[in-house]
């Protein structure tokens, strides 16, 4: 019977790297191969109060940048609009502002 080598921990050296408290955090929508230009604006619209143009500006950087930066604010409200662009099936994440 072979020897079973137990999981090795390895640590990350920026861990203890926290948060800057003063930056606003961001939601970021990317692009993916799933979801109508149409409907991501529709989303924008409904979701943001964003108007017409806005939406389908913000769906353009998304579907030539690759990404756009939806909202901004708090840690918690950022989480929340992630959670909503889930709920409305697109690709979403939080990062704090640089």
């Amino acid at each position: 019977m072979p020897d079973t080598l137990a999981p090795q921990r390895e640590e990350a050296a920026d861990a203890q790297v926290s948060a800057d408290p003063d930056l606003p955090w961001i939601t970021v929508v990317w692009n993916d191969p799933v979801n109508l230009m149409s409907y991501v604006t529709h989303v924008f619209m409904t979701v943001f109060g964003y108007s017409k143009g806005k939406a389908e500006k913000l769906m353009l950087d998304v579907h030539h940048r690759g990404r756009a930066v939806v909202s901004s604010g708090t840690r918690e409200r950022m989480e929340l609009d992630v959670a909503t662009m889930h709920e409305y099936g697109l690709w979403a994440t939080l990062e704090q502002q640089k």
